[in-house]
């Protein structure tokens, strides 16, 4: 082999193992051991946390979710929620969760203000005193640490007159070193404005509040929370309001729906992956 073969050889290898390394550095998600799964829910929020074998889960979409989420459980050896979080009590968002509480060991239940009465209210209750547990209602903040992340519950401390049962919605923000989450739930204009009020962090990620129907509060939460990701959870037949999506896209947002299946945010605490 003359010395310009070899140059030439030597070359290919050499970019051959530098493509494998980027690859490889690429895929590795080994560092970010803060996950955000949406399961693919419909216009319905069933939201797990989760950072080395700790779990917190943020509403359980409708009944028809229970298998689904049970089948995630078991095929992530998720035998315990450290806390399981309601934000308030319309189906879409407590419609399994007597099915978890009945399946799964919770340490604690966290819940909204303003209870509503339904069939999955009721079974709500009824596992919770099956299982001997009383869950917490959350007024003001409610301060976790878990593991290392920072995690805020937000309650109204109102009840509000309109739009009583969404505007009750728990916020949860969740601060994962540099890296900082916020759950709106079903908050509308008048929880958005009080809730602002009161909290003046910025934030990179936003679970977008009320499955994307457009809320005119929703230029304000954008804009002064300097939000780069958002998640929809979004009807598998119904479109995104247009006003919504252009409140994204006039600040640049990267934005998700899980109508086009579950999502997957990882974090390392400095940077923030996406999956879908």
């Amino acid at each position: 082999m003359n010395n310009k073969i070899k140059a030439i050889f030597l070359i290919v290898i050499t970019i051959i193992i530098i493509s494998l390394v980027l690859i490889y550095k690429k895929d590795d998600y080994s560092s970010y051991d803060f996950k955000i799964y949406f399961f693919n829910a419909g216009k319905a929020d069933a939201i797990i946390l989760s950072k080395n074998d700790h779990y917190i889960m943020i509403d359980t979409g409708e009944e028809d979710l229970s298998d689904d989420i049970l089948k995630y459980f078991k095929n992530n050896n998720i035998t315990k929620l450290d806390y399981l979080i309601i934000t308030h009590f319309d189906k879409d968002h407590v419609g399994s969760a007597s099915t978890i509480i009945d399946n799964i060991e919770i340490g604690e239940v966290l819940q909204s203000n303003v209870p509503k009465e339904s069939e999955y209210y009721n079974n709500y209750i009824s596992s919770l005193e099956s299982k001997n547990i009383t869950p917490v209602t959350i007024e003001g903040d409610y301060n976790i640490s878990l593991d290392d992340l920072e995690i805020v519950v937000n309650g109204p401390d109102k009840i509000y007159d309109s739009n009583e049962s969404n505007n009750s919605s728990l916020i949860v923000s969740v601060k994962d070193n540099e890296n900082k989450f916020l759950f709106m739930g079903d908050a509308q204009n008048a929880r958005i404005k009080d809730f602002m009020s009161i909290n003046n962090n910025e934030y990179d990620f936003l679970k977008v509040p009320y499955h994307g129907n457009y809320l005119k509060r929703l230029y304000d939460l954008i804009e002064v929370k300097n939000i780069k990701y958002a998640v929809i959870t979004s009807s598998n037949t119904e479109l995104e309001d247009e006003d919504t999506i252009k409140v994204l896209n006039d600040y640049n947002v990267k934005y998700y729906l899980t109508r086009n299946g579950s999502i997957t945010v990882l974090s390392d605490g400095n940077d923030i992956v996406i999956k879908q």
